[in-house]
């Protein structure tokens, strides 16, 4: 493996639940109450999950698919804490270290602002004190999250051989 740093580009989109389905919404590791969650298998957090694609591909390590696919049934509800953990020994086994990963969510709703500190905060516990950016945009009422139909995580990573 080369000695120097690996980028790598993950993203997770889900649909937001039916009207009235109750399920909780998750994102960065941190819950919202009151807001309606996502259709999903694990918890839906597009955050955690897009993190966890980014550091996937920057390892080389495959996907989210392969790493926790929908056929699994001890996936279901699966937290985005417990994914990125996971996806952080993996990358550890694999002798690499993580940099830093920067995760983009694009939604109407909710308000990302008032929490990203803790977003932040709790994904950078979940890989064990990696730097963690979090950043927020809308589409301006366009496409399928304009019209509040879903979220968009997007995100990047840095990793590079440990030593």
């Amino acid at each position: 493996m080369s000695t120097l740093p690996r980028t790598g580009i993950g993203t997770d989109i889900h649909a937001w639940a039916a009207e009235g389905e109750d399920r909780p919404l998750w994102l960065g590791c941190v819950e919202f109450p009151g807001e309606r969650g996502v259709a999903g298998h694990s918890d839906g957090d597009v955050a955690a999950h897009a993190a966890c694609n980014a550091l996937l591909s920057a390892a080389g390590l495959g996907d989210l698919g392969s790493v926790f696919g929908t056929d699994r049934p001890e996936m279901a509800g699966a937290s985005g804490a417990d994914m990125l953990r996971h996806v952080a020994g993996m990358l550890d086994e694999a002798g690499l270290v993580i940099g830093n990963v920067a995760v983009q969510l694009v939604a109407r709703r909710p308000k990302i602002g008032p929490r990203r500190a803790e977003m932040e905060a709790a994904m950078s516990a979940a890989l064990g004190g990696v730097p963690v950016s979090v950043g927020a945009a809308t589409t301006d009422g366009l496409g399928f999250v304009g019209r509040s139909e879903g979220l968009v995580g997007l995100a990047t990573a840095l990793v590079a051989p440990r030593g």
